[in-house]
């Protein structure tokens, strides 16, 4: 028993946008592509149906903000600084030579 191939999303959009342009039937993009015409019908269908997602307003969420992560990471950038004026202060004297 063989095992199922796995095919990365890329590969499967691609695929997909190329059974929407309608340039070849699914069976020849089938025999070029190397998938079985079935998966490019599903393919196909998932495409369109999280295609109009793309153009509905407020479809992306906002991220959060942790602001106790913000906070710490504002804390190390200010340590950093530090660190990197003490640290060119003292190689000053050996710049030159």
């Amino acid at each position: 028993m063989s095992k199922r191939k796995q095919h990365y999303p890329e590969f499967k959009a691609k695929v997909a946008l190329e059974a929407l342009k309608g340039e070849e039937t699914v069976s020849e993009l089938a025999g070029r592509f190397g998938v079985r015409p079935t998966m490019i019908y599903q393919w196909r269908r998932a495409l369109l149906e999280v295609a109009s997602g793309v153009f509905e307003r407020g479809g992306r969420k906002a991220l959060e903000v942790d602001d106790e992560q913000v906070k710490d990471l504002h804390a190390k950038i200010g340590e950093l600084a530090v660190a990197n004026d003490f640290l060119a202060r003292k190689l000053k004297p050996w710049a030159g030579k």
